[in-house]
């Protein structure tokens, strides 16, 4: 029973071997007088060289990103003054993939033998990816959290203008701000990170179905556009034209009558799209208001800047229309 714990006890080679193929740990020696290097079996795997007595440090840059290959020779080099432990993270290019490799060991010749210092290669592949996805996550955080910023900033300056009341303020803010928020839920990102997108049908469904029950039947409001994309910000954009159309609408239009109801339909060519905002069933309008209204004024600012369109109204005693025109190629960002 004693000598079975004292062989427990002892580490031996094989078990190193087995913790270092557990742990994918290549193991490498550096000649520092002909700076050639020589590897375990797991070395010239990872770097998918044929097996020798030993490879050159060109054998191993030919395979080592170009936008690394200077950086790394000069950290190679630099080990031999550098006390103490060192780690130097690099790409490597292996059949067009490319991969990230961490090489470790001791500095200032601790350790030489026979005129070679020694450390190990780690595959850090899924470490580096895992911290660029982290990056590119806290990137788009603060990005979309700087916008949210500038753009609630802006809707409180002008909602203050047109408020009668710190109540009507509160309110009128707070919803725009939740339209916001239900845009920015839709956005999702394109493939091969063409930047992100939002379904143009999508948009309007949300942003209305709030409005859709607040009469004596629902389907009041009937969406009719064709299955396409438009980009983050003019999804935003758009988020904000709509809403101000709904909200008129609440207040004077069709969504203020138990029976009216509300079309929205596109038409488009090569350069423009249009869309229109159709109300009927309403209160009976005798023509255009006699003063234009905060969000009138908004509607038409934020379409020539963001969109580089135009609206126009018609006003007919069945209901109003508004003739939204906006670039193509603007609703792409």
């Amino acid at each position: 029973m004693g000598e079975q714990n004292d062989s427990a006890g002892r580490w031996d080679s094989k078990r190193t071997e087995l913790s270092l193929e557990a742990a994918h740990i290549a193991l490498w020696s550096w000649n520092v007088d002909d700076n050639r290097f020589a590897m375990d079996e797991r070395g010239f795997d990872l770097w998918q060289l044929p097996a020798s007595e030993g490879v050159t440090f060109e054998d191993l840059s030919s395979r080592i990103h170009p936008a690394d290959r200077d950086r790394v020779r000069a950290a190679f080099l630099a080990t031999r003054s550098v006390s103490g432990f060192y780690e130097t993270d690099f790409r490597i290019i292996l059949d067009e993939k490319v991969k990230w490799i961490s090489s470790r060991g001791m500095g200032a010749d601790v350790g030489m033998h026979e005129r070679s210092m020694f450390g190990v290669f780690l595959d850090v592949t899924a470490r580096k990816q895992a911290e660029e996805a982290s990056e590119l996550l806290a990137g788009e955080m603060s990005h979309r959290v700087k916008n949210l910023l500038t753009i609630a900033s802006g809707l409180t300056q002008l909602t203050s203008r047109s408020a009668e009341s710190v109540a009507d303020m509160a309110r009128e803010l707070t919803e725009r701000l939740m339209a916001l928020d239900r845009a920015h839920d839709l956005v999702r990102p394109l493939p091969n990170k063409e930047g992100k997108a939002v379904l143009l049908g999508d948009l309007l469904a949300i942003l209305l179905a709030p409005y859709d029950d607040t009469g004596a039947f629902s389907g009041r409001i009937r969406v009719a556009v064709p299955r396409m994309g438009i980009g983050e910000k003019s999804a935003i954009t758009l988020a904000m034209v709509f809403h101000e159309l709904a909200t008129n609408s609440v207040k004077h239009g069709c969504l203020s009558a138990d029976a009216g109801m509300l079309d929205v339909s596109t038409r488009s060519d090569d350069e423009n799209l249009v869309l229109v905002w159709a109300e009927s069933g309403g209160p009976q309008l005798k023509g255009p208001p006699s003063r234009r209204g905060f969000g009138t004024d908004y509607v038409a600012r934020t379409l020539s800047r963001q969109l580089r369109g135009a609206v126009t109204y018609d006003w007919h005693a069945s209901g109003m229309i508004a003739t939204l025109e906006m670039r193509s190629d603007a609703l792409t960002s």
